[in-house]
């Protein structure tokens, strides 16, 4: 079957569109050609900087022929609807007309028989609706046929399009079309200097073959795998290591379409700047690597750079004028971080008075002082050192005022380390500059240092009850402060660290900061005798906690209203929801969902630990015979038990008769479930969850028992509500580990 050629050649595009227009491209083509009938067989999109490129094989000839039935009016319908019923079907007469018969009368039908067009000629009409209508983030309009139509709008001038449709064994057929005056042909160009004659293709692999002989590597991935392969060579040849950046090697695949790996040099008097930085320098600004020498560690002031030109000279002019601007820029930086160094951190912070963190939320001075009193609420929970914490989370986003990161805003954190290091500050409160960051997506490490943790967790917990306390709350796809991200910070923190924590308590502390803050409630005078008692030693940590405890009492019940109260209890607990919500998220890869939510739905949980042990502790049970076998009879008892209770319009809640059991199975079973309580009871409060597990299987041989032999719907109804009141003595026990109900299977 036929291929299709698609080459749309223009000025350059910017290296960030590319990969999204060739999949635009791809999708837009074969969903056109499928809504057409022309079923393909496998597509292909490519970029590169001057041009998108697209081929689909395996293309029917024609589209298939289509039959269609039309159903017209009722035989004896008026003239005017016969007349609209023909011109519609093209019909000449209603003697070609068929007759169905319906209950609602006789009616006549249409067979309508549509010949399959050519596939050439339907690509021909769909594509350059597809060129008009291409979806780019930005577009401009130029030249003369701007002025005259201005009806294309493209990325960039396009300057030709090449599309070709044929089969393997001969030659292709140009589809004819234009966009503009641009007329759809077979010629192409290669590299802008090195081959920029035309160029006559006939398929794709004969294209590909031509633009490789003219200087263009056509596929992204193979320019990305030139690039690191050679850029690691020249290194190594040098006794180097590349400084792998798979995300710098997408954007310079996307800038150049012969790539030529160089490397240059710059003084070593600019290693005095922080690795980060220089690479953020040389990176940024001229797209180029950082080399490693392997025996420091550390960067070696050399970096490499990728041409898109064999140049006659061996580089030598490129590399020249690449070290001119990376000398400026370094020396920019190495000027910018010397600066910051005069500054002490802690006298930056003033300055956070006039920047607004959120209209509602008040300004980051505030902001850091919330975060600093939570923090210290926190860091005995957690091991930390409590003045420790304190001064970190002080501290913490000073260098968001600094040169360097208001030149690299990526660098925030990493920098605050380097700043707090080199002004004496504690090692674990410099750690905690970069660390509260963390971890800001699934594959970045969560910190493990007490005093990190302590300020991560208050600076994400505040973040996530002030725009609960406002109701700014993630929905559906959209998530503008990154608040489903922060959940998932404290989740993995407080999990990968094995910590004991109680969220609710913790919500709770930082409401009332938020409430401090931006509610206005006159308890601030307190809050700062306290601050103020504990800071010169006149009232200890435990004891403020304690009295900041009773502050709380009496911010409820004193100054907000029972409505206020309701509300801000309502909130966090939809805080925990929302937490246990990103839980459920974290356990789907290891764990199932419906265990996950059998063991939440028995009782407000909010220790993720002993969560994640009770998870852990079912999923082990429900794998042993005992523990399948018990599923199975309490879902039965479940079932009896839910049609029963449809049936009567009533619970059967309460403790059975023992004067009403007939049976030795009934007996049995009561005394096991009686039993089964007080030991899963009293393992579930150690957080002996197999141990619970272990308790429960001991009802498995009674539950058997019971409905072998038993009837539960007996005739005598006394005896009948009994027995159901005993398989509610069932389902009761069970939820002393989960809610057997919830699980599947």
């Amino acid at each position: 079957m036929p291929d299709l050629l698609l080459e749309l050649f223009s000025e350059e595009v910017p290296a960030r569109m590319q990969a999204k227009a060739a999949d635009d491209l791809r999708r837009m083509v074969t969903d056109k050609l499928v809504a057409e009938g022309l079923v393909y067989e496998g597509a292909k999109a490519f970029a590169t900087p001057r041009r998108l490129a697209l081929t689909v094989h395996g293309i029917p000839v024609r589209q298939p022929d289509l039959k269609t039935e039309r159903r017209g009016p009722k035989i004896g319908a008026p003239d005017a609807a016969v007349q609209g019923f023909l011109k519609a079907t093209g019909l000449k007469s209603l003697d070609e007309a068929t007759i169905q018969r319906d209950p609602k009368g006789d009616f006549y039908v249409a067979l309508i028989e549509k010949s399959g067009r050519a596939a050439i000629d339907v690509i021909a009409e769909i594509l350059p609706v597809i060129i008009r209508t291409f979806p780019w983030p930005k577009s401009m309009r130029w030249g003369e046929r701007s002025a005259k139509s201005g009806s294309l709008s493209w990325v960039r001038p396009l300057h030709s399009i090449v599309a070709t449709f044929g089969i393997e064994t001969e030659e292709p057929d140009v589809v004819k079309f234009s966009v503009d005056g641009i007329e759809a042909e077979q010629t192409t160009f290669g590299h802008r200097f090195m081959a920029p004659a035309a160029i006559s293709v006939r398929r794709f692999e004969d294209y590909e073959a031509k633009l490789k002989a003219a200087k263009v590597v056509l596929d992204p991935q193979a320019r990305k795998d030139i690039i690191l392969d050679d850029a690691k060579e020249l290194a190594f040849a040098q006794g180097f290591d590349l400084v792998d950046d798979q995300v710098l090697a997408d954007e310079v695949a996307g800038l150049v379409e012969w790539p030529v790996a160089l490397m240059g040099s710059f003084e070593a008097e600019y290693l005095s700047i922080p690795d980060e930085v220089i690479r953020a320098t040389i990176r940024n600004n001229q797209k180029c690597f950082v080399v490693r020498d392997p025996k420091t560690g550390k960067l070696t002031n050399k970096f490499i750079l990728t041409a898109n030109i064999e140049a006659s000279d061996g580089g030598k002019t490129i590399i020249g004028g690449n070290e001119r601007v990376i000398r400026a820029r370094l020396s920019d930086a190495k000027f910018f971080y010397e600066t910051d160094l005069k500054t002490n951190l802690e006298a930056r912070l003033p300055k956070f008075e006039q920047i607004v963190f959120h209209e509602k939320l008040g300004t980051q001075a505030e902001r850091i002082k919330r975060i600093e009193r939570l923090a210290a609420e926190i860091a005995p929970l957690v091991g930390a050192d409590v003045e420790k914490a304190k001064r970190a989370a002080l501290v913490a986003k000073a260098d968001l005022l600094t040169e360097v990161v208001g030149e690299f805003p990526e660098l925030q954190g990493l920098m605050g380390k380097y700043y707090a290091l080199a002004q004496g500050e504690d090692a674990s409160v410099a750690a905690a500059s970069e660390e509260h960051y963390k971890p800001q997506g699934p594959a970045d490490r969560v910190p493990t240092d007490p005093v990190s943790v302590a300020v991560a967790l208050a600076d994400k917990i505040d973040t996530l009850v002030g725009f609960w306390a406002i109701d700014e709350k993630p929905t559906g796809s959209k998530d503008p402060y990154a608040l489903r991200r922060a959940a998932l910070g404290v989740i993995r923190i407080i999990m990968e660290n094995g910590l004991r924590l109680e969220l609710y308590d913790l919500f709770t502390l930082a409401d009332i900061e938020i409430l401090l803050d931006i509610k206005g409630v006159k308890l601030d005078r307190q809050q700062i005798s306290l601050d103020e008692l504990e800071k010169e030693g006149a009232l200890s940590h435990e004891s403020a906690v304690r009295m900041r405890a009773k502050l709380i009492d009496r911010l409820f019940s004193d100054e907000v209203s029972n409505k206020e109260h309701e509300e801000a209890v309502g909130r966090l607990f939809n805080l925990l929801d929302f937490h246990v919500d990103r839980l459920e998220t974290q356990f789907r890869s290891t764990v199932r969902p419906d265990l996950v939510q059998a063991a939440l739905a028995i009782q407000l949980e909010d220790d993720l630990v002993r969560i994640s042990r009770r998870v852990e502790a079912l999923g082990k049970f429900l794998e042993t015979d005992d523990g399948k076998n018990l599923l199975a009879g309490t879902k039965r008892a479940s079932n009896i038990l839910s049609i029963e209770e449809k049936k009567d319009k009533r619970s059967f809640d309460g403790a059975p008769d023992a004067g009403l059991y007939n049976l030795p199975e009934e007996k049995a079973l009561a005394v096991a479930i009686d039993q089964v309580k007080g030991e899963a009871a009293a393992a579930v409060a150690e957080e002996d969850f197999a141990g619970a597990m272990g308790a429960m299987a001991k009802l498995r041989p009674a539950v058997d028992s019971f409905f072998d032999k038993v009837k539960v719907n007996d005739d005598e109804p006394a005896v009948r509500e009994n027995r159901l009141k005993l398989l509610n003595e069932i389902r009761a026990a069970t939820r002393a580990v989960a809610d057997f109900s919830r699980i599947e299977g």
